[in-house]
C-alpha cells in the first residue's frame, strides 16, 4: 500500500460511491491502473490518495461488504 502514485489524475476516470448523496457529505472516489486501485477523498481531490493492490482492493471489499 502507498499513498503515491506516479500518475496523472486528471487523465484517470474517478468514480464516486452509488451510496454517495451528493450533498457534501463524506465520500471517496476510486480509479483503476493498471497496477493499482487509487482511492481519494472526493471532497479534496488535491489531497495524497491511497494506492491498492487489486488484491488488497478486492479484500477491502469483500470486509466492507461483511463477507
Amino acid at each position: 500500500m502507498s499513498n503515491r502514485q506516479n500518475v496523472d489524475d486528471a487523465k484517470l476516470t474517478w468514480f464516486k460511491s452509488s451510496y454517495s448523496s451528493g450533498e457534501g457529505g463524506a465520500c471517496v472516489e476510486v480509479a483503476a491502473t493498471g497496477q493499482a486501485v487509487l482511492v481519494r477523498d472526493s471532497k479534496d481531490t488535491s489531497l495524497p490518495h491511497l494506492a491498492l493492490t487489486r488484491t488488497g482492493w478486492t479484500h477491502f471489499l469483500r470486509y466492507a461488504a461483511g463477507a
